[in-house]
Formats: C-alpha cells, structure tokens, sequence
C-alpha cells in the first residue's frame, strides 16, 4: 500500500511490517529479526525501484510539456504581434504617424520572453531550471497580453489558463512559483502602472488583492490536483514494481522448472540406456541360464549314481573323502541349478496362471520349505476363513519363500528371532500381506535399494531375490514396500489387487 502523501511511499501490509521494525533481545539478533531484516532490505528496493520508474515517467511527462511550451511561446510571440498590429498599429506625435509603442513591445519584449524558454528547452528539457523559468515566460506573457489589450478584463482569464496549462508539469513548485510572478507583477503594475492592468488611472486600491486572491485559489485547486495525479502515478508505479517482481519470481520458477526438467530428461535416458543395456544383458542370461539348466541336470545326476555306487562299496578312509567330495560337488551344483533358476525367472516374466489361493494353506507349504534355524519361529498368522485371492500360485509361493527365508537369514546369532506371516483384506478390498521379524532390520540408506537387481547385502548373494520378489508382485498389479529400523526388524507389506478383472473375464 502506498500513503497518498506524495513523499517517500511505506509499503505495508503486502510485505508485513514497514521499515525499521526489527526484533532484538539483549547481546543476540533473533531469528524474527533477521527475517525481518531480509523483508526490510526488500521493501526498501521496491521503494527503490518505485521511485526510480516514477521519476522516469515524470522525466518523460515533464519534456513533452517542454516542449509544448516551446510551441507555445513562439505562437504566443505571433499572436502578441497580430494583436499589437491590429488594435494599435500607429501612433501619432503631432502631425506625424509612427508605429505604435505595443508594437515594438510585442516584437522585443515577446520575443524576448520566449526566446529563454526555448532555448533551455532545446539544451535542458526535463530539467528544474527550465520548468521554473517556462512558468516565469509563461505568466510574463499573460501579463503582456493585459497589457496590449489596454487591461480588457476578458484578457484577465488568460492568467488562469496558463497556470492550467503549467499544471501539466505536476510540479506544485513550479505552480506556487507561477502564482508569485503574477501577484508580484499584479502588485507592482497595480501601484506604478494601474492602467495596463484594469484599464483605468484611478483603480480602487485592493482591486489587485481581489485578482491575486483568485490567482492563489485557483492555484491551490491546481495544486491539489498535482498532488493527487502524483500520487496516482506513484501507485501506479507501485503497482508496475509488482507485476514485475511477480513475473521475475514466475521467471525464476519457469527456468528453475525447465532446469529441472532438463535434469530429469538426462536422467531418463540415462536410465532408457540403462534399461535397455539390462534388457540386452538380460535376454543373453536367459540364453546362457537355459542353456545351462541341462548339463547342469546332467552332472547333479551323473553325481548321484557315483555317491550310491559309492555307498555301495566297501568305505575306505579315502573313499570317505572322496564321497565328501562328491558331496561337495552336488551342494555346489545346486547352487548353480538355483542361480540358473533365478536368472531365468528374472529375465522372463512368464503370463500368468490366475486361480483362487488359500494363502493360509499356501503359507504351510512354505513353512515345510524353508529351512529351519535353531532359535527362530516361524509363525503363520494367516487366518483360516480369509478369503481366497485370484494370484499366480507358484509365483506367489516363490515370493514368500524368499521374504521368510531372507527373514530367517536376518536373525543374529544367539537371538531368540521370530517370523510373523499375516494377511487380512478380500471382501472388495485389496489384500495384505506382511512378512514382519525381529532381525538386524536394513540400514535406511539401503532400503531404496534392496529392490535393484544385482544388489545383496548378503556375501554369498545373488541380488536377484528381492528383485525377483518386487517384479511378480508388479505382475500382479500390486505394491511391495519396505519399513525397517535397524536393530530393531523389518516389515515386508504386499498389497495385491482384489479380484481379477482377467480370470473374471476368461470364466
């Protein structure tokens, strides 16, 4: 908000506080202060800037006035010449015609009053200077046609119409300079020269206190109106200032919005290339796991008819070892047979196979699957009558499997561990599943990224679990988040779909 006064504007209400009002407790600076502070410093820009783009626009107003003065002065200096010429052109001294004195004066004299005007306006338009002194000419001129006219009182108004027309300058200095040149004049012609001015030797006395009363009530009306034009430019210039902080500040946002864009563009083609290098890698490891699978099946069963052809035989100490190490060789087998396994399921995303899933049911049988650890229950909360959903059963099982066992595997040693398996939700809703323990839990900087392929925390890992996990869930149109304390256990929550809009369908 702008006070209507025309000096120094208090910005209020818009930015909270006005100028000076800081917040200080004794020997510190509050937080409060240096808030308002920063708030100050900005207000006092904009007032900065206000003042700035208002002196600019009266810079502007104030040389097109100039310069419409200066047109003025040369035709009042013509028409003071046409005046001079047609009312008294000659004058007599006896028998002899001469020209007559207004002539010469309208020449000399007008030509004079105009010729300062114009020449401060063609070297200093805009300035001071030249306002004051185009006042001085331009009542100096009024005078000068009162006086030409021999004091006509219709010659009068023209005072009036040329502090209107100095108006334009919006400068009440200029005005109560215009009025003072012509009350002076009016009381000196008054008493040395009555005549030139109201046309009679024997005027009465306040005959001038009577015009220059008018001259300054005219003026103050002028003057008021100055002050309030000033003022509606400054709040337009207010104004203007917070158009242009809203559109600096909308600048700023659009090219902080665009970097940002630019950011993430560069970082979805990083991640498009790195897709499609994963997509690559991963067809070729569903070649090689495949390819794999069948001499791997050969050798874990060539392995087994040499340990029971082994066991067979008579056990010597180095048949013992060697039956150790054929034990050694299955055990490794099978963990390439399940790496080969895990490969695959990650590199192909089979169609699913949707049928209604007793999960309670479906929760015993990976209770008998995953191995037992000494310490740690297992415990299956999956209620009996909860009903059944539309999933992949297989799939499912594989993604349970790993979430318990991976749980088991997360107790410390020596520490009485629990597995909690629980699901609630059907009857329209969609269905929950937690896998809860009381394990060592995940560091916070890994859990954003337990899910990537080929990270593990685990030093015998494939990276491949969790991945595998989160990509069937996906399948299923479902959600798979992470919420863990370290120390403390973690929480594994599936959301799955209710119903199946495919299976529904198909039946």
């Amino acid at each position: 908000m702008i006070d209507q006064d025309v000096g120094a504007p208090v910005l209020r209400g818009r930015f909270g506080h006005t100028r000076g009002e800081n917040v200080r407790t004794e020997g510190t600076v509050s937080t409060e202060t240096s808030g308002n502070m920063v708030l100050t410093r900005g207000v006092d820009a904009l007032e900065v800037r206000v003042e700035a783009l208002l002196g600019e626009h009266l810079e502007a107003v104030r040389r097109r006035v100039d310069s419409r003065f200066a047109v003025l002065m040369v035709g009042q200096w013509l028409v003071a010449i046409a005046v001079a010429a047609v009312l008294s052109p000659f004058a007599w001294q006896g028998t002899s015609r001469v020209v007559h004195p207004h002539l010469h004066v309208a020449v000399v004299l007008g030509g004079l009053l105009s010729a300062f005007p114009l020449v401060l306006v063609r070297l200093r338009a805009g300035d001071v200077v030249t306002r004051h002194v185009v006042a001085v000419a331009q009542m100096l001129w009024a005078a000068l046609f009162i006086h030409l006219t021999g004091g006509r009182i219709e010659t009068h108004f023209y005072v009036f119409g040329s502090l209107a027309f100095l108006a334009f300058y919006r400068d009440p200095a200029v005005m109560a300079t215009a009025t003072a040149t012509a009350v002076l004049e009016h009381c000196l012609r008054g008493i040395w020269w009555p005549e030139s001015i109201f046309g009679v030797s024997n005027p009465a006395w306040w005959r001038f206190l009577e015009h220059s009363f008018w001259m300054v009530f005219v003026n103050g009306v002028l003057v008021i109106a100055c002050r309030e034009t000033l003022g509606e430019m400054r709040r337009v210039a207010v104004q203007q200032v917070l158009l242009e902080g809203a559109y600096a500040n909308e600048r700023v946002d659009h090219e902080h919005a665009l970097a940002r864009v630019r950011r993430e563009m560069s970082s979805y083609r990083e991640q498009a290339a790195r897709v499609e290098k994963l997509a690559a890698v991963g067809r070729m490891t569903a070649t090689v796991s495949h390819e794999l699978r069948n001499p791997l099946a050969a050798a874990r069963t060539a392995n087994a008819v040499v340990v029971r052809h082994l066991r067979k035989l008579d056990v010597t100490l180095a048949d013992q070892r060697l039956q150790r190490f054929l034990e050694i060789i299955e055990r490794e087998l099978a963990v390439c047979s399940r790496i080969s396994s895990e490969l695959l399921d990650f590199a192909r995303e089979r169609p699913l196979e949707l049928r209604p899933c007793s999960l309670h049911a479906l929760m015993e049988e990976v209770l008998d699957v995953v191995p037992g650890r000494e310490g740690v229950r297992i415990q299956n909360s999956v209620p009996l009558s909860l009903e059944s959903p539309w999933v992949d059963r297989e799939l499912l099982r594989k993604v349970l499997i790993n979430l318990v066992q991976n749980a088991v595997e997360a107790m410390p040693a020596g520490r009485l561990g629990r597995v909690d398996v629980f699901a609630e939700g059907g009857n329209g809703s969609a269905f929950i599943i937690r896998v809860s323990d009381n394990g060592m839990g995940i560091p916070e900087a890994m859990q954003e990224r337990i899910f990537e392929p080929l990270f593990t925390t685990k030093p015998a890992g494939t990276g491949l679990g969790l991945s595998v996990v989160a990509s069937t869930v996906r399948q299923h149109g479902g959600t798979l988040r992470v919420e863990s304390r370290e120390g403390e256990g973690s929480v594994f929550t599936l959301c799955l779909p209710a119903g199946c809009p495919a299976a529904e369908a198909a039946l």
